[in-house]
């Protein structure tokens, strides 16, 4: 599985362009956000995700919200993880 790190610098269509990759090869993607114009851009993005693989004949696109503990720096935070699959 892999897994996309989003910023709130993170160009949506950018991330969404990995996520439908990712969807495609693998049907598995999990995307970590920490902020909320991460956890902004990530959404974005996974609805232009959804958009560009169900043009394509693809089943429905599934997302699954959670958290996730994560170490920046010698420092945990707490974010945002989304498993997304088809």
């Amino acid at each position: 599985m892999e897994i996309l790190k989003v910023a709130a610098t993170s160009n949506p269509n950018a991330v969404a362009g990995a996520i439908a990759g990712a969807l495609e090869s693998t049907g598995l993607v999990e995307a970590h956000a920490i902020g909320a114009g991460a956890v902004n851009q990530t959404i974005k993005a996974i609805a232009i995700a959804r958009r560009l693989v169900e043009r394509e004949g693809e089943p429905e696109v599934k997302v699954v919200p959670g958290f996730v503990d994560v170490e920046v720096a010698g420092d945990v935070r707490t974010g945002m993880r989304f498993v997304i699959q088809r």
